[in-house]
């Protein structure tokens, strides 16, 4: 009894494990499609803002010291709120998707 009472334990821990690791892979694939939906017509592929759209309206590079010194809430706040040219996301987006695209954000500008 003992022993299948932890078999069923480890089990539902490996199950647990595996929802979460696939929530995480989810999240990162819906980030990038929403960052791809939204962003990448101005602000690029790569986020550097080197666009035909991003060059007329001054888009920020993503891994540029500007971008990255900011926080995770100010980014936030820039995505719902929209600056300069940039439209508001409010409404539009989840608080989890721009939470999501700010991860996002920072990843493109770790790759460069």
């Amino acid at each position: 009894m003992n022993c299948s009472m932890i078999r069923i334990s480890q089990i539902s821990f490996a199950g647990c494990a595996l929802v979460f690791l696939l929530s995480i892979s989810t999240r990162a694939d819906d980030s990038a499609s929403v960052f791809n939906a939204k962003c990448a017509m101005c602000h690029g592929a790569d986020g550097s803002g080197n666009t035909p759209a991003g060059k007329a309206m001054k888009a920020r590079d993503f891994a540029s010291p500007e971008v990255q010194s900011e926080t995770d809430a100010q980014l936030s706040e820039i995505v719902t709120n929209g600056k300069n040219k940039m439209p508001a996301y409010k409404g539009k987006l989840t608080d989890d998707q721009i939470k999501g695209l700010v991860a996002y954000i920072r990843e493109l500008a770790k790759k460069k």
